[in-house]
């Protein structure tokens, strides 16, 4: 074996510094109080034989561990109800904030909705004074119109009289190779009632399909207007125009039929009212109107009375 071998060592193992002191001062002390004692004593007292008892080092220890345990543990309840206050502090705070939050929301609400229903009922209000309005004029317009039919009524009735008459006259004319000139000779008998009947209607909204008594199409206008003169015409205008028979645009006379496209296939169809003029349920923006033929000059024109 080497002699720089390790060797077990038989010597006991060093006590620390600190328990050596320790034991050191326990030790002094005790040997101090004895020769005090010893020393205040008479002379021939007897020696002391109470015997001390010192805590040992073990018990020391022990006191010393949970000493310093307690204060670790108090120092962490500390620590932990720091804490917890915080997070209540931290809490409370966030609570706070969103309940300012939520109510500044529900007040944004609350007055976005004030708003709407102040628009709403603007607009409401707004819509009747116009349903209002649009009814009294509706109510005009249609008292305008059945006075203008009551009159048309009696005018009918007493031009019936006269019709024979003015017919011969006209015949006359007509043969004589002059033009009639609707400017000079208002329309009297069946003509007149057609005419009176179509500009009563001045007014009136354009309705496709429309057959009165407010609202018309073109083709419905022409066959109420001869349906007042008691003269049946068909419902289409392509129909109307071909009725009849066709006269030219400078020899229109007072309740002949104007149509625009083919007189087999027209597409809109009026009535001459005389004076260069017809009157007709034009499109839904203009309604019934009467308006120059240079406004819209028609394609023809066919007669039936």
């Amino acid at each position: 074996m080497s002699h720089t071998a390790h060797i077990p060592s038989h010597r006991k193992p060093r006590r620390s510094a600190s328990k050596l002191a320790l034991r050191a001062g326990v030790a002094g002390g005790v040997l101090s109080t004895i020769a005090v004692a010893g020393a205040a004593g008479p002379a021939n007292a007897e020696p002391v034989t109470e015997t001390i008892e010192m805590p040992t080092l073990g018990s020391l220890g022990t006191d010393l561990s949970s000493a310093v345990a307690a204060s670790a543990e108090a120092s962490q309840q500390e620590a932990l109800g720091q804490s917890l206050e915080a997070q209540e502090a931290a809490a409370l705070e966030k609570a706070a904030k969103e309940a300012k939050k939520a109510k500044a929301e529900a007040d944004r609400k609350a007055e976005a909705e004030r708003a709407e229903k102040a628009r709403q009922e603007a607009e409401a209000k707004a819509e009747r004074e116009r349903a209002e309005a649009e009814a009294r004029a509706e109510a005009q317009a249609r008292a305008s119109r059945d006075s203008a039919r009551t009159q048309l009524t009696s005018t009918s009735a007493s031009d019936s009289s006269s019709s024979s008459s003015s017919s011969s006259s006209s015949d006359s004319s007509s043969d004589s190779g002059s033009s009639s000139s609707d400017s000079v000779q208002a329309p009297s008998g069946t003509a007149a009632a057609i005419v009176a009947f179509a500009r009563a209607q001045i007014g009136d909204a354009y309705v496709m399909g429309g057959t009165g008594p407010n609202s018309w199409d073109c083709s419905g206008l022409v066959q109420a207007a001869y349906a007042a003169a008691g003269i049946d015409l068909p419902r289409v205008s392509g129909s109307q125009s071909s009725m009849g028979t066709s006269v030219s645009l400078s020899n229109l006379q007072p309740g002949d039929i104007l149509y625009w496209g083919s007189r087999s296939g027209s597409y809109h169809v009026a009535v001459y009212v005389g004076g260069g003029k017809y009157v007709g349920a034009q499109n839904p923006s203009t309604g019934v109107v009467e308006r120059s033929l240079d406004w819209d000059t028609p394609s023809g024109a066919v007669r039936i009375l």
